[in-house]
């Protein structure tokens, strides 16, 4: 089995289970034992930080919300994306450690993103994937518009297949020694108190 197709199964099956209550404050339960299967368990982990935080995209949106809740959420998508970019580099961490043994080529090539960040939007393209499926079967929406969301559903899943394909392509390059991977740790400044100057006047 290719990479992918794992990553991309278990990407639906986090978007069924989570649509199953459909509520961005459910309970999280990973299915997946990170000492049986670490890279499933992360790439659960990962799914459904971005399945919750696209319904929280989606709440944020309403132009009636009220300003107080619509802080706290703007709260919870930021602490959210932090999470993103953490699973995105333990993800990294495992292709790393899965591969320290490579014995790379002295022509071999870095690639343009990690593994991991390619994995990360796989990740998104599901989701969008879901929810276009959702709008181009809509029994209430007009003709017009299941057929507009069909054609870009097509779009996105060709898209899916072509990405899935670079990211294993990337994978067996990098196990072939033809390709190596480096990791730059995320260096976001606004979380920081010491970097961002609003938060560093508050001391």
């Amino acid at each position: 089995m290719m990479f992918t197709e794992k990553a991309n199964a278990i990407f639906q099956e986090v978007i069924d289970t989570y649509h199953i209550k459909d509520d961005v404050y459910q309970s999280f339960t990973n299915k997946y034992d990170k000492e049986n299967d670490l890279i499933a368990h992360l790439l659960y982990r990962k799914c459904w930080i971005d399945t919750v935080q696209w319904h929280y995209e989606d709440i944020i949106r309403d132009p009636n919300i009220d300003p107080v809740a619509a802080l706290d959420l703007k709260r919870k998508i930021d602490a959210s994306n932090q999470d993103r970019t953490d699973m995105v580099e333990y993800i990294d961490a495992y292709f790393l450690d899965l591969y320290k043994e490579v014995n790379t080529k002295k022509d071999a090539s870095i690639n343009t993103e990690s593994p991991a960040w390619g994995i990360d939007r796989l990740s998104i393209l599901a989701l969008k994937i879901y929810h276009m499926n959702e709008e181009a079967t809509r029994s209430d929406a007009s003709d017009e518009h299941r057929a507009a969301c069909q054609k870009k559903l097509d779009v996105l899943l060709e898209q899916r297949v072509d990405l899935s394909t670079a990211i294993d392509t990337l994978l067996n390059d990098i196990a072939a020694g033809d390709k190596y991977m480096k990791v730059y740790k995320q260096m976001k400044m606004y979380n920081d108190d010491e970097l961002n100057p609003v938060l560093r006047s508050q001391k």
